[in-house]
Formats: structure tokens, sequence, C-alpha cells
């Protein structure tokens, strides 16, 4: 019995050890972006993912190295072989982040009429991605309305808190009552509308 649980345990710490590169590569990809996290299963798979990627490329690194230098070095390389794999892991996780967070597969795509969809998780989160910002007017539950530009927004509608820099609040016939202070804590779940501003040039003012 206790022959049969070493053995398992020996196999679950080898399993671990082979998907380590691929965990560590999908907890930084999430770490890194507003992707809301899989189930279990679906980390598994991405852990997969990633670790196959890291252990083909290790092995081209690899392989690189030992036309350049000694037998000896890639003896010695042979055993960091699984920190190399985590290594690239990290780096493909941080491509993958680049990628989606920047919308740019997706943009590819869309162009080439394949689809309408963007890389980012929700409509919520694409409206503030865009690389052109605007001044917002945030519509509260108590309907009162304040206008400023958001320094800082959550990446879902119902958690987290808006930070507006130059906040000023408008009355009911949208004329601005300023405000004394420079910045603005706004939580998002007392936020039921917000408007983006189009820009304006300095000769047309606010």
């Amino acid at each position: 019995m206790t022959g049969e649980a070493d053995i398992m345990i020996s196999g679950t710490v080898g399993v671990l050890t082979y998907l380590l590169p691929g965990l560590i590569a999908a907890a930084t990809f999430y770490a890194l972006t507003s992707h809301p996290k899989p189930t279990t299963f679906e980390r598994v798979v991405q852990a997969l993912v990633f670790t196959v990627l890291a252990q083909v490329i290790s092995e081209q690194v690899l392989q690189l190295i030992q036309l350049l230098v000694a037998q000896s070095v890639i003896q010695g390389l042979e055993s960091w072989k699984t920190i190399v794999s985590v290594v690239i892991a990290v780096f493909l996780a941080i491509l993958a982040t680049y990628i989606s967070n920047n919308d740019i597969l997706h943009r590819i795509l869309r162009r080439l009429g394949v689809t309408k969809e963007t890389s980012h998780p929700s409509e919520w989160y694409s409206a503030f991605a865009r690389k052109d910002p605007r001044y917002v007017v945030l519509h509260l539950n108590d309907r009162r309305r304040v206008y400023g530009w958001p320094e800082e927004w959550p990446s879902r509608s119902d958690q987290g808190h808006f930070r507006l820099a130059e906040p000023t609040w408008l009355d009911q016939e949208r004329e601005s009552v300023e405000s004394s202070v420079s910045d603005i804590l706004i939580p998002a779940e007392d936020v039921h509308m917000v408007e983006f501003l189009r820009h304006h040039t300095s000769d047309e003012g606010e």
C-alpha cells in the first residue's frame, strides 16, 4: 500500500514538474490581463499548451547552443532545462499579454473580415481601452453627474472604482459646478451610465 502511495505521489510530482512552466505562464497572463480566470480544467489545458511551446523552444535553444559551445557546457545546461523552460514560458505569457491587451490579433482578423470580436474580456473594458482616451461623464444612480478625465477605471462594471482627475459636478442644465479637489474615487456600482465625450480643439473649448 505504501509503495502504491509513493508511486502516486511520485507521479503527481512528475506531472506538476512537467506542467510548472505552463502553470507559471498562465498565472502570469491572468495577473497582467483583465480576463476572468477559467475553470481548473481550462487552466490545466492552457498550462499544457504553454508547457509544450516552452519545451519545444527550449529544445531548439539548447540545440543552438550545442552548435556554438563545447559539449561539456551542454551537459551542464541539460540540468537547467526546467529553468530555461520556465523563463521561455514566462516570456511567451508576456508576449500573449501584450497581444491581448493591445487587441493585435483580433484587430488583424477584423480587417480580414474573419471576426467582429475584440481580444478584450468585455465591451466595457474595450470602450476604456481605446487608443484615444477621452473625457467622460459618469451618471450616478442618484441622478448626479460628474465630468472628468479617467485616470483609472475598473475592469468590470460592478466592481472597483473610477478615479477621475479634474472632476466637475454637472447640474441638471449641464452647467458645470467647479470642484476644488484634484481627484475623486467613485465606486463602479454607483454608476449606471458612462458618456464618452468627443475631442475638442483648443479653439472650441470645453
